[in-house]
């Protein structure tokens, strides 16, 4: 009995030894495994060896951690030389041997560093869905690298390659990221040992040569370029544009309505006789080649007359709603609220006769009162009007029953369709910035012309110019050199030719405001490059004063583009014939731009504020297009 007894006991000790062994080899190998992931490969089993002293290879490439409340999981952490101690301070290295590893790593940083609110996907005037890093192409001693983050920032890494290669073929190389404020100052680029000696990456390291299989990384700090300094990543062109609208047409997106309306029928009522207008021959007030279909036209603005009404929210505090700005950039904005709240032919007080419903709010005061000046931050500017639909869908069952597609807003600030997004997605937009690949829809959307009124007393002060033999500048342009195209412009034809009069910004003060306009009265072409933006109150100063439009902006669609034929009077170029322009102009024969310039001065008319509306103003016209364009949108319940 006692000698089994002793047999089970051994057998019990024995499983309990197999157990612990087991432990330890686990415990072993998840810390081999982290340290492989954690420390520079092939170090991770020397790591587990005590009093191990480092080659002096390994002690040139040694670098001591900083502390940093926001870092990302990285290979090896390092330090900078001359980084202060900062709580928002972010520094995280990677140390990559393959152009593999490190375009993996640089995607895994900047994924872990742009932030997934709202807020910093609103820093410049685009939005940062989807962005994309680009693989490295290693072909080169050297490389450019400028890595994106959230907020006014970018980090460009200047990373110096040797020629050696390891077993897969690439070259091997350590590389060095930072996520930072622009406030650290960096010097050279000098990263600090672990002896606290600077070591730049154009010198030797403790009077010993870099290693072959790795080298160094200079660092930069960069102001971060905006969406509106580079140019765009996807053009739709003026056909394809075209070709948005023809399915527009075919087929409406619009939502269905939630409950059936009389005036639902009486806009589909109104769509039938549009689309079976009678021919228009020999119109005296309208000039056909102007004009898409002339026809259609005519007969859906005499339908607008008769038929349209318009409720205005009286919802709104001031200065943000119901305070017109009639002076500016933004003046476009702020006489159509004028003229709009002031109506009595289309404004009606009882809401339920409403076939349109117009929320009347002023971009440019929106950004005045409500944005926090360098935050780079404008969800509080979109927040506000979430907050206002929110109090008149509320109030009202309007705006539930279409989900706000029989809603509009007119506004001319660059920022517009940003503010309006989401909670304002289904309204018809009249907005200057017409932007498709920023949000802007073709045939619900209308591209609102952006007219710089100079006096609000006399809105139609200097207009008209020249007539065509007495214009012998070939073609002209001067002003700010917002954004990337401009300077483009300037580079190819700044004093360059005697007949492209190409300036830069005008001196200030009242005789180079005359003078400016004098060049443009002179001049058969006049230039309207994009600014920061698609669109530029030059397209209108050129009409205005009678000289042909030489539209260069991808993607801007051009105002009230359901309507005009804008290759009847204009030229519209793509950015990249920037270096033809004079070929392309001079190609064009006289009796052809003559023609051009008689149709400028036929549709002036259209892009005019009056005090009082007159028929085919801009008041009108812009009037117009939001009804035209809901009248092809309407679906029945």
């Amino acid at each position: 009995m006692g000698m089994l007894s002793s047999l089970r006991l051994q057998a019990i000790f024995q499983k309990r030894n197999r157990r612990w062994l087991f432990v330890v080899f686990a415990v072993a190998l998840t810390h081999l495994l982290l340290q492989s992931l954690l420390l520079p490969y092939g170090q991770a089993l020397q790591s587990l060896l005590p009093d191990r002293q480092m080659s002096g290879e390994e002690e040139e490439n040694s670098f001591l951690p900083i502390p940093s409340s926001k870092s990302s999981v990285v290979r090896n952490p390092l330090t900078l030389a001359n980084v202060p101690e900062m709580s928002n301070v972010s520094v995280s290295i990677v140390v990559a041997r393959t152009s593999v590893e490190l375009n993996d790593s640089i995607h895994i940083l900047k994924t872990s560093l742009l932030d997934a609110d709202e807020k910093s996907s609103s820093i410049s005037s685009t939005s940062r869905d989807g962005e994309h890093i680009e693989p490295l192409a290693l072909e080169g001693q050297n490389e450019n690298i400028i890595l994106e983050m959230g907020g006014d920032d970018t980090i460009q890494l200047n990373v110096s390659k040797n020629a050696s290669m390891i077993s897969d073929g690439s070259p091997s190389f350590t590389s060095l990221i930072v996520a930072s404020p622009p406030n650290i100052s960096f010097q050279d680029g000098l990263l600090l040992n672990e002896m606290g000696t600077g070591v730049s990456s154009n010198s030797s390291m403790n009077g010993k040569s870099a290693s072959k299989k790795e080298s160094l990384v200079t660092i930069s700090p960069t102001k971060k370029k905006m969406r509106c300094d580079l140019p765009p990543k996807l053009v739709t062109t003026i056909e394809e544009m075209e070709r948005i609208f023809a399915r527009s047409r075919a087929s409406p997106r619009s939502m269905r309505p939630r409950w059936s309306s009389v005036r639902d029928k009486e806009l589909l009522a109104a769509r039938k006789e549009i689309q079976n207008a009678p021919i228009a021959l020999g119109d005296q007030e309208l000039y056909a080649p102007l004009y898409r279909n002339i026809s259609m036209f005519k007969r859906s603005y005499e339908l607008m007359e008769r038929m349209l009404r318009v409720y205005v929210y009286k919802e709104g505090k001031k200065p943000i709603f119901h305070q017109p700005i009639l002076k500016g950039l933004y003046a476009s904005e702020g006489w159509f609220m004028k003229l709009m709240e002031g109506n009595k032919q289309f404004v009606v007080k009882d809401p339920r006769r409403a076939h349109l419903f117009y929320m009347p709010f002023s971009s440019r005061m929106l950004e005045h009162a409500v944005y926090v000046r360098n935050s780079h931050d404008r969800t509080n500017l979109r927040e506000y009007l979430k907050q206002y639909t929110d109090l008149i869908s509320g109030k009202y069952p309007f705006f539930n029953r279409t989900g706000g597609a029989d809603h509009f807003l007119v506004a001319c600030h660059d920022w517009a369709p940003y503010e309006t997004r989401h909670h304002m997605e289904r309204c018809i937009k009249a907005l200057c910035n017409a932007d498709p690949t920023q949000g802007f829809k073709i045939g619900r959307d209308v591209s609102l012309p952006e007219t710089y009124v100079r006096s609000a007393r006399n809105p139609h002060r200097d207009l008209g110019g020249k007539p065509p033999s007495q214009r012998h500048i070939l073609a002209f342009y001067a002003g700010n050199l917002h954004g990337y195209l401009r300077p483009i412009l300037l580079q190819h034809w700044k004093d360059k030719d005697p007949d492209m009069k190409i300036l830069g910004l005008m001196p200030p003060g009242v005789a180079s405001k005359m003078n400016y306009i004098q060049h443009m009265k002179s001049s058969k072409y006049c230039l309207c490059p994009k600014g920061y933006e698609v669109n530029s109150p030059r397209v209108v100063e050129a009409i205005f004063y009678e000289c042909v439009p030489v539209i260069i902006s991808d993607n801007f669609v051009p105002p009230f583009f359901e309507i005009l034929d804008w290759g009847s009077f204009s030229i519209i170029l793509a950015e990249k014939e920037i270096p033809n322009l004079k070929r392309i102009l001079t190609s064009i024969p006289e009796e052809k731009y003559r023609e051009m310039q008689l149709r400028v001065r036929k549709v002036q008319r259209h892009f005019l504020w009056n005090a009082k509306p007159v028929k085919y103003d801009l008041f009108y016209m812009t009037l117009h297009s939001i009804w035209y364009n809901k009248v092809f949108q309407v679906k029945p319940r």
